[in-house]
């Protein structure tokens, strides 16, 4: 009797020290059975920090969302108007022109531009603005503000042919006209580059920050064709 009672006594010591040396292992680590860390885990479960917020500026400065400012406005509201007498001047190429050269550069001018006109129009119209009225045609001086323009725009649209100058086009023909075309489509593109460049600055509206550095790009590169096609280095 007194031998069962010692080993009985040994037996329960024995799992007394099996069950706290099991307890100081729990606590002695954050790791679960699988033997991942769970503070590991729950940190790398976290989503690295984003480098950029939603609706604020990307690294070039500009808004990622559709968020528009006066800038925007202005440049579509003025490039429009621009774009329509680069058209006009476009236009009167194919029946004055001598030189293919110069109807393929006009018809070239047109394609581009007509499309970024409907563009920008769309982009008023949804930021609940007013699409400047289409007054090109019109014998007026597009130099000088006009009653129905939202403000005046003489300041703002450098490039722009006069009435004057528009009526001289209109009245070359042949080689003479080529000269003249070339020579006032150049001002005018140089104008639309001034333009471009003053909208990729201050715009914040992604599309027309873009739009503007294509201006930029083609006006630039036929600028150069231009001077070369009126024999200028």
């Amino acid at each position: 009797m007194t031998a069962y009672r010692t080993f009985v006594r040994r037996t329960a010591v024995a799992a007394t020290a099996g069950a706290a040396a099991l307890v100081l292992a729990a606590c002695g680590s954050d790791k679960p059975a699988g033997g991942h860390d769970m503070g590991a885990k729950e940190s790398g479960s976290r989503p690295a920090a984003s480098t950029q917020a939603d609706g604020h500026n990307s690294a070039d400065g500009h808004d990622t969302t559709d968020a528009h400012n006066s800038a925007d406005i202005s440049f579509a509201k003025e490039m429009i108007q621009h774009h329509r007498q680069a058209v006009e001047m476009a236009e009167l190429a194919e029946g004055r022109a001598a030189s293919k050269d110069v109807k393929s550069l006009a018809a070239k001018i047109k394609g581009a531009q007509d499309p970024e006109i409907e563009k920008m129009s769309g982009w008023l119209t949804a930021w609940g603005e007013k699409v400047p009225a289409d007054t090109s045609g019109m014998d007026h001086d597009m130099s000088s503000p006009m009653p129905d323009m939202d403000h005046d725009m003489s300041s703002s649209m450098p490039g722009m042919m006069s009435a004057g100058d528009m009526d001289e086009l209109k009245k070359a023909s042949g080689g003479d006209f080529d000269k003249k075309f070339l020579a006032m489509m150049v001002k005018h593109h140089e104008g639309a580059v001034t333009m471009g460049r003053t909208e990729k600055s201050d715009g914040r509206y992604g599309p027309a920050t873009q739009l503007a550095a294509d201006v930029v790009t083609a006006q630039t590169t036929e600028i150069e064709q231009m001077n070369k096609m009126l024999g200028k280095s």
